[in-house]
């Protein structure tokens, strides 16, 4: 199961740079974003200045992305998939802060649109985790004293 696990977290760690990348991409090199049914020029109305700050925008949450996806990797290639504890505690805390930020859409903007993938990235992560949780039995277990 711990080869599973972790497989399985790699994996979304690829995909999550995967996604982060193809955000880049639109922000920097994409001619005319759609957002929603209009496209970004009509949004910016002749403001070219609109346009490169919602660019911008864009380019900033792509960049957080990638830097999420690249710790989320260290930590389950290196100390996770080495069996340390700390690593289960850290990537399990990390994807629910991203998953509340990115649902909190939801009740302050009126909108779902994008929340699945938060949604779908904390389903996913959790049942990876749940299938090593018995990793933190063991380093309970070892780190309590002896009696």
């Amino acid at each position: 199961m711990r080869t599973a696990s972790w497989v399985i977290l790699a994996l979304v760690g690829v995909l999550t740079m995967l996604g982060s990348m193809a955000s880049c991409y639109v922000a920097y090199r994409a001619r005319d974003e759609q957002i929603g049914p209009v496209s970004l020029s009509q949004v910016a109305g002749g403001q070219p200045e609109l346009g490169t700050a919602l660019r911008a925008r864009r380019g900033t949450a792509a960049a957080y992305a990638g830097g999420f996806a690249a710790l989320f990797l260290a930590i389950t290639l290196g100390p996770y998939r080495r069996g340390d504890a700390w690593a289960w505690w850290a990537l399990l805390a990390g994807t629910v802060v991203l998953a509340v930020v990115v649902l909190l859409r939801v009740p302050f903007l009126n909108t779902r649109a994008g929340a699945g993938a938060g949604l779908i990235t904390l389903v996913v992560v959790g049942l990876a985790l749940a299938l090593d949780a018995g990793r933190l039995r063991s380093a309970a277990r070892s780190a309590a004293p002896p009696s």
